[in-house]
C-alpha cells in the first residue's frame, strides 16, 4: 500500500532523522517499507491504531531494535547495522520521553535528570557543579525545580512525565522522540504536557518525533507556537516561512498510509485516516 503524501516543499534543510524501506518483521511484519525524511526543527506527529507499528518505528529510530532490511540515518550518520557500543555516541544526542516517563524509582528527581549528563559515555563525565546547574535549569523549564530532593513515587503522573521531559531535554538535543507523552493524563495535564513540548521546540530549535493517540496532540503543536516575550503558548501566524513545520504520518500495519500537513489530513478522504481526526 503506497502511502498517500502531501509533503509541503520548503528550503534545504539538515536532515535529522531517515528511513529508506525499513523493513522489519517478529512474529508478523512490524514495518513495512518504511520511507521519510524528518529535517532539523521539523515536528512529526505519528497517528495510527494500536499495534500499527508507532512505538517500534521509535526504538528503530535510536537503533534499540535492529531492522531486517533498509537505512536508517540519525543525525546524519548511518545506524543501520552499527553494534551496541558504536551507538552510544549517536544516542548522546537524542532525547527520549519514554512511555509513562520511565523514571527510575530508586533515584531523587534531580538524580534521574541528571543520568545523561553522568551515564553517556560520548559525553564523558561533567563537574558536579555544572551537573547540578543543568538539571536545576531543567526542571525549572518544565516549572518542578522545587521537585529536586523528592522521588518519582511522591509525584502525580502528570508531574512524573514533566521530570521525563526535563530528563530528555537536559543535554539539549537537536531531536527528540516522545512515546505517547499525553497517555492516561486528563485533558488539562496533557494539554500542559504538550505545551511544553511546543516551548522545547521554539525555544532549542529541536526537532520533536512524537508519537501519539490524540490528535489534539498533533493539532496544538501545528496551530500553537511558544512566545518567550509573553511566556505563553500563542496562536501560530498560519506562514510556513515563519513557523515550525508540523507533518502527520498515519500509520497502518506497519506503513505510512499519510504523509503530510493539518490541512491534508483534515482533507483526507481515506476512512482509516479520518478516524484520526478531530473535526
Amino acid at each position: 500500500m503506497s502511502a498517500e503524501r502531501a509533503s509541503a516543499d520548503g528550503p534545504a534543510e539538515a536532515t535529522v532523522l531517515e528511513f529508506e524501506g525499513v523493513e522489519l518483521s517478529f512474529d508478523h511484519k512490524v514495518l513495512d517499507g518504511v520511507n521519510f525524511r524528518m529535517g532539523a526543527g521539523e515536528t512529526r506527529v505519528i497517528l495510527g491504531a494500536a499495534g500499527s507499528g508507532k512505538s517500534v518505528l521509535l526504538k528503530v529510530a535510536i537503533g534499540l531494535v535492529p531492522v531486517d532490511s533498509g537505512r536508517v540515518a540519525l543525525l546524519g550518520e548511518d545506524i543501520t547495522g552499527l553494534e551496541e557500543k558504536d551507538l552510544f555516541a549517536v544516542r548522546a544526542n537524542v532525547g527520549v520521553l519514554f512511555q509513562e516517563g520511565g523514571l527510575f524509582d530508586s533515584l531523587t528527581v534531580g538524580d534521574n535528570v541528571a543520568y545523561p549528563l553522568e551515564n553517556q559515555q560520548a559525553r564523558g563525565l561533567a563537574p558536579a557543579e555544572e551537573v547540578l546547574r543543568r538539571v536545576t535549569e531543567a526542571l525549572r523549564f518544565v516549572e518542578l525545580e522545587h521537585t529536586l530532593e523528592q522521588y518519582p513515587a511522591e509525584l502525580s503522573g502528570g508531574m512524573r512525565r514533566r521530570v521525563g521531559i526535563a530528563r530528555a531535554v537536559v543535554t539539549e538535543p537537536p531531536l527528540v522522540l516522545y512515546d505517547s507523552p499525553t497517555a492516561g493524563l486528563d485533558p488539562i495535564t496533557a494539554n500542559l504536557i504538550m505545551a511544553l513540548i511546543a516551548k522545547e521546540r521554539d525555544t532549542k530549535g529541536a526537532a520533536s518525533l512524537i508519537v501519539t493517540h490524540r490528535y489534539q496532540d498533533g493539532q496544538l503543536m501545528a496551530d500553537f507556537r511558544y512566545n518567550s516575550e509573553q511566556g505563553e503558548l500563542v496562536r501560530a501566524s498560519g506562514d510556513p516561512s515563519k513557523e515550525p513545520r508540523t507533518i502527520f504520518m498515519v500509520m497502518r500495519d506497519g506503513q505510512i498510509v499519510f504523509e503530510g500537513d493539518k490541512t491534508a489530513l483534515e482533507k483526507s478522504a481515506d476512512p482509516y485516516v479520518r478516524k484520526f481526526v478531530r473535526r
